[in-house]
């Protein structure tokens, strides 16, 4: 009898562990982890760019550094995008083409333009803020995905201050990273879809390997975004995140 009672303990134990384990988050502790993954003060990315067109792909290799949301980036194949360079400071971008040897600055209509005919706007380049900076979440329901149980996050802008009013995500509920995202402009339409694969561990952080877009008012199979090479909290020269670094 005791032994029947001791079992009955250890599974009442074991189910109260399991439920305070999967119980259900706040949409802000969702972010905050999100964010913790996600963002850093300091990042350096060395990474291409797959874009599959109607008719063909190509690829654009790149490097960049960012700070809060600064950011300098600098292409680097194939040769006829070779040498371009973005910087963004705060809300201003400019891009040096070296075909022209001009500087110019991206604002207004021009930011929603696909960056080298990809699934990405130089708003999506642009869009460096926490997000729970500018969206208030609300944790709606679970599902899995592939074999992973995800909490489906429903978010809403705090400003009109951003690409996109309503985003959807699923996350990871061990390790807190999305693995798929939907984006919508306020009417409720549906603008871009993207996933996260190739999740690995960078330090304390979870971080994906891959980044697949798709714009939905676009044809083609999407953008693949690959990180080759990435460093968090990287020491950045002065000079790089300055007009400077156009030339």
């Amino acid at each position: 009898m005791t032994r029947i009672k001791y079992t009955i303990q250890i599974t009442a134990i074991m189910l109260l562990f399991t439920c305070a384990l999967w119980a259900q988050p706040s949409g802000k502790e969702v972010l905050d982890k999100i964010d913790a993954n996600m963002s850093s003060d300091t990042r350096y990315v060395k990474s291409k760019m797959v874009i599959h067109g109607p008719r063909s792909s190509r690829t654009v290799e790149s490097e960049s550094w960012s700070e809060g949301t600064d950011s300098f980036t600098e292409y680097l194949a194939p040769a006829r995008e070779k040498g371009t360079k973005m910087l963004k400071l705060e809300d201003k971008l400019w891009i040096f083409s070296p075909s022209t040897d001009r500087t110019i600055q991206i604002s207004g209509h021009m930011l929603r333009q696909s960056v080298m005919g990809s699934d990405l706007s130089y708003e999506d380049m642009m869009d460096d803020k926490k997000l729970s900076d500018v969206y208030d979440a609300v944790v709606v329901e679970s599902e899995i995905i592939g074999e992973t149980d995800c909490w489906i996050v429903e978010m809403t802008a705090t400003s009109e201050d951003v690409a996109y009013q309503m985003r959807k995500l699923w996350v990871d509920k061990l390790r807190y990273i999305p693995l798929k995202e939907e984006l919508y402009a306020k009417s409720g339409k549906l603008l871009k879809k993207t996933e996260l694969s190739n999740i690995t561990k960078h330090g304390s952080r979870w971080y994906p390997g891959k980044i697949t877009f798709k714009d939905m008012l676009k044809k083609g199979a999407g953008t693949e975004f690959i990180v080759e090479d990435i460093i968090f909290d990287v020491e950045i020269p002065e000079h790089v995140l300055s007009k400077a670094s156009l030339r």
